[in-house]
């Protein structure tokens, strides 16, 4: 599952990152509601999940200028199919931008479909620490990330290393379009951690209300 998108930019944007992001989101992905919906409901599937995920987070990445970058992609290691998605995706890119700068990185994935709570609990610590030291050098300035458990570990490890004074990022949580009237786990775990956290259907904002709705962005 690619979960995270962690991004690092260029000096003297701090003050218009937050601006950007949102008007790109508001912007939306040129496909209709429909085609979304067909994708979601390929993601209810287990083999399927990551495809959807990672489709979404690359169709927000699509509308972001080279000054988001280097690009650093965190996947989940059990994951076998959002890379190849991912390096296609930033080899169209690169034919745009002749900068343009990205990394993969893999962490254990958190909980596993059907995995019991009990011992999700144990997975999920040990992802985290994991991610400490890989959040710790990355050191990115703004982490993007739609849903998967795999974006949890990361975004506390930003957290705690925010905590110690040595790295604040900005995260930016962006919910699935296929969650209509209740947050996914991951969300409800980032809701009271993200610095902004963004839902695509009404009803969410009302149970929600410090999400910001922005009607459908992917």
């Amino acid at each position: 599952t690619v979960c995270v998108l962690a991004l690092s930019f260029y000096p003297g944007l701090a003050s218009e990152i937050i601006a950007s992001v949102f008007s790109t989101l508001q912007a939306g992905i040129a496909q209709s509601l429909n085609s979304a919906c067909t994708q979601c409901a390929q993601s209810l599937l287990h083999s399927a999940a990551t495809r959807g995920h990672t489709t979404e987070i690359l169709r927000l990445l699509s509308c972001l200028s080279e000054s988001y970058s280097p690009r650093c992609y965190i996947l989940a290691d059990s994951d076998k199919m959002s890379e190849a998605k991912i390096r296609s995706f930033e080899q169209k890119r690169a034919e745009r931008f002749s900068n343009s700068q990205f990394t993969l990185d893999r962490i254990p994935r958190s909980r596993e479909v059907r995995q019991s709570w009990t011992s999700s609990v144990v997975t999920t610590a040990y992802s985290i620490l994991y991610s400490l030291p890989l959040t710790y050098r990355l050191k990115p300035d703004l982490i993007l990330c739609n849903g998967p458990g795999t974006c949890v570990p990361v975004c506390i490890s930003a957290l705690l290393l925010g905590l110690l004074g040595m790295k604040r990022a900005i995260i930016v949580y962006v919910e699935s379009i296929c969650r209509v009237e209740t947050l996914s786990l991951s969300g409800k775990i980032l809701y009271y951690f993200s610095d902004y956290f963004i839902v695509q259907w009404p009803a969410l904002k009302e149970k929600y209300p410090k999400s910001v709705y922005l009607g459908r962005i992917v």
